[in-house]
């Protein structure tokens, strides 16, 4: 539970609030004084060094949720973030996506010493490869009236996977139904950044008919790589040799994570041309990371979609331009957006 009243973050930064996110468009009004703070028990208890007051605020908000498992017969106790509250527009189910870089300073802005510390020592207590890559983001689109779910895919983020389930494509792509189906059940808009997006494209076109997928968003999407590449090919003993650049303290992270990489990942640039929905491509201009010819080729390949670039900003908008991410999103999603609510979803109002 998290009690605050508004005020400076400096007890809690252990100095002035970095005037770098205010470059991001987070202004005071979203500065907390914390006067307590209790992080749920299943969350690594390096949770508690983290000095980003927003993944902070987030983290406290996790949840884990019953999903059963359709090709194990398992349930899994999946992290998610729910909605404070509910609205008429389709609800935003935000993914995530692979931190396979395993380099702070390839993926963001700043190059003096003591801005490379200080993100080094926000991120890396595991805030890629899960729901907390949208610590900036979640709250604006909350105070836009967005009805808005962060999940964590299946094998990343938060989830109890203690009885290790396969976590290859199908696998996450049957979690994701699962949580879908059991705890939204109308049309969302999916919104995939990075190797989310290929979560999103694989998602919708292996389920035309049983999901309701009304709009998604990518943003600087990976989805022309073939699968993980030479990473399927390793042994399984050169592979965890390579996990100690993920940001995850959880027990059952490496075997999850090479489970994932010698299953292939996913291959879903034939799919793309299959995606009906309307679509937003959004783009970081300085991405390091993917080549920005990939966001026009996406943009071309899917039949009805747009695209806007993000200047000045790298592979994680999401993170380094929340206030023009969401706004992208809050508009987007906003037009002949409006869906009825089934009454069985009242319970979710308050969180």
């Amino acid at each position: 539970m998290l009690v605050a009243s508004p005020s400076g973050a400096s007890a809690i930064m252990g100095k002035e609030f970095p005037s770098k996110f205010t470059h991001y468009g987070l202004r005071r009004k979203h500065n907390f004084r914390v006067w307590a703070c209790e992080f749920p028990a299943f969350l690594p208890k390096e949770v508690e060094n983290i000095k980003d007051q927003f993944a902070r605020n987030l983290a406290s908000r996790i949840d884990r949720l019953p999903v059963p498992l359709s090709l194990t017969k398992n349930h899994i106790m999946s992290s998610c973030v729910k909605p404070k509250t509910l609205s008429k527009t389709s609800p935003l189910v935000l993914l995530h996506g692979f931190d396979r870089s395993g380099s702070i300073s390839s993926v963001w802005p700043f190059q003096d010493i003591d801005d490379i510390f200080f993100v080094s020592t926000v991120y890396h207590f595991l805030l890629l490869s899960s729901l907390l890559e949208w610590r900036y983001v979640l709250p604006l689109l909350e105070e836009a009236g967005l009805e808005t779910w962060a999940f964590d895919i299946l094998g990343w983020g938060f989830s109890d996977l203690e009885n290790l389930p396969p976590c290859n494509v199908a696998s996450k792509r049957d979690h994701l139904y699962q949580f879908w189906n059991s705890y939204i059940r109308r049309p969302v808009t999916l919104v995939g950044p990075s190797l989310g997006a290929a979560v999103a494209i694989d998602f919708v076109v292996n389920y035309p008919q049983a999901v309701n997928v009304d709009k998604l968003i990518f943003i600087d999407a990976s989805v022309y790589a073939e699968g993980t590449g030479n990473l399927a090919k390793l042994p399984k003993l050169m592979a965890y040799a390579g996990i100690g650049r993920l940001h995850c303290l959880l027990p059952w992270w490496e075997d999850a994570t090479v489970d994932f990489m010698i299953s292939g990942g996913y291959n879903v640039s034939s799919y793309v041309q299959h995606v009906k929905q309307k679509a937003l491509v959004i783009w970081g201009e300085n991405d390091q990371i993917i080549d920005s010819k990939l966001s026009v080729r996406l943009q071309c390949e899917l039949p009805n979609a747009i695209i806007r670039q993000v200047p000045d900003c790298g592979h994680i908008p999401h993170v380094e331009k929340p206030a023009a991410v969401s706004k992208l999103i809050t508009d987007f999603v906003q037009v002949d957006g409006q869906v009825d609510i089934p009454a069985g979803l009242t319970c979710l109002k308050k969180v």
